[in-house]
Parts: C-alpha cells; sequence; structure tokens
C-alpha cells in the first residue's frame, strides 16, 4: 500500500517515512503544501498522512480538491490543534480520520490498516501478561520470571511490557521510541540499545526466553524451546 506522507517538519516526515517503510508500506514524502495535489495525481497514494499546518497555510482548504480527483485517497490529518470544532471541521472538509499531537507511533499505525480495510479492530485492554514464565501484571506493574519479581525501572517495565505484548512480532526503533519514550527522536541513537542489554541481563534467569536483534529490522521477545534429544 502507498502512503504519501506531507509535513513541513523534516525530522517528523523522515520518522515517518521510516517507521512506516519499516512496517512495510511503500512511502513518498512532500514537503510543500503547494506540489500537493500534483503529486497525490502523479503518486496515487491509497492514503495520505497530512500535516493540518504547513507553517500558516491550513491543509484543510486542499481537502475538497483532493477528493474530487480520481480515485481519491484516504486522509489522515495531523494536527496539534484538539479543540472539538477544528476537528469537525477537517472531517467536514473531507478528512477521514484525525491524530492529534503528539501521538504514539503505534496508534497511526493502527489508525492507517484501518483506513486501508475500512474496519476498526480495537484489540481489548488485558491486566496480564503471559509469555512463558514471564508473567506481567500491568494493574499492580509487577513483572515475574519463573514466579520471582523483576526489578524493573519505570522505562524497563515499559519496554518489557510493550515486548510482551508483542511476542514473537519484530518491533523496529521507530515503535520502540515511540511507544516507550513518546518520542521521535532519531532511531539511530543507541538508547534502545541501552535499555535493551539492561532487559537481556534481567531475563537470563530464564533460558527460553531472550530478546533477539534482528539486523536492519528491530527487536523481538521470543520462547526459544530446548532441543529434544
Amino acid at each position: 500500500m502507498k502512503i504519501l506522507i506531507a509535513d513541513d517538519e523534516a525530522p517528523l516526515l523522515r520518522f515517518l517515512s521510516r517507521g512506516l517503510s519499516a512496517e512495510g508500506f511503500e512511502c513518498v514524502e512532500e514537503s510543500a503544501l503547494h506540489n500537493l495535489v500534483t503529486r497525490i495525481r502523479h503518486e496515487s497514494p491509497s492514503i495520505i498522512v497530512l500535516d493540518r499546518m504547513f507553517g500558516d497555510e491550513d491543509s484543510v482548504e486542499l481537502l475538497p480538491a483532493i477528493k474530487s480527483l480520481p480515485n481519491a485517497p484516504m486522509v489522515l490529518l495531523l494536527t496539534a490543534v484538539d479543540e472539538v470544532r477544528e476537528r469537525v471541521n477537517g472531517l467536514k472538509q473531507g478528512a477521514d480520520d484525525y491524530l492529534c499531537k503528539p501521538f504514539d507511533f503505534d496508534e497511526l499505525l493502527a489508525r492507517i490498516t484501518a483506513l486501508g480495510r475500512r474496519v476498526t479492530n480495537a484489540p481489548a485492554a488485558n491486566e496480564g501478561l503471559s509469555v512463558g514464565p514471564l508473567f506481567i501484571d500491568d494493574e499492580s506493574r509487577i513483572a515475574t520470571l519463573n514466579d520471582v519479581e523483576i526489578s524493573l525501572t519505570k522505562l524497563e517495565y515499559d519496554m518489557l511490557y510493550y515486548f510482551a505484548e508483542n511476542a514473537e512480532k519484530v518491533l523496529s526503533r521507530e515503535r520502540i521510541l515511540s511507544r516507550v519514550w513518546r518520542s521521535h527522536a532519531d532511531p539511530l541513537t543507541n538508547v534502545v540499545d541501552v535499555y535493551i542489554s539492561r532487559l537481556r541481563q534481567k531475563l537470563q534467569a530464564s533460558n527460553n526466553i531472550v530478546i533477539e536483534t534482528l539486523r536492519g529490522n528491530g527487536y523481538r521477545l521470543t520462547i526459544k524451546h530446548a532441543a529434544k534429544e
């Protein structure tokens, strides 16, 4: 699925493009609002992730023109304005969904997926997670390994919980930074590696639950089953 990301903030534009590309989407970038309609005609994206404000220009004014195009794309509008009146205006002008800044990358990904298939899929909340010998009680924020409590800092707990709820799935640096640190920082920072190293040390009490590094893709919490003799 092709996604056109339109934003005049270069760091956020690069972050979104890198993160969504890591999730398997084909991404194209646009930083100039006056080029947007022409770029849409040339690229024919399925979805546009569109920032609300480009300096003092409001992208909402272009929504009628975008929606009048043949095979008009879905539009996910990003904005720092969280007023109901402004959200309603954006939706009336043609936006298909609205996401307020700052946002969690997972929520952005979920909204894009929902727009792509036009089906809302909200996972049920879980008070406790079990992954092999690891159990996490989110209500008390206590994690145990082989029934022994693990001493964790707040960020270590948040990262471990994120891995556990996505066990056996590959998580990119961008997703981890966005979820745990609520940050759109450069994913080349080594802070993720530092905290993963800490978690690995604290999971050493179990030989069969590990955090794997998949070079170029991210990290994965997985259960290693003992080989049969």
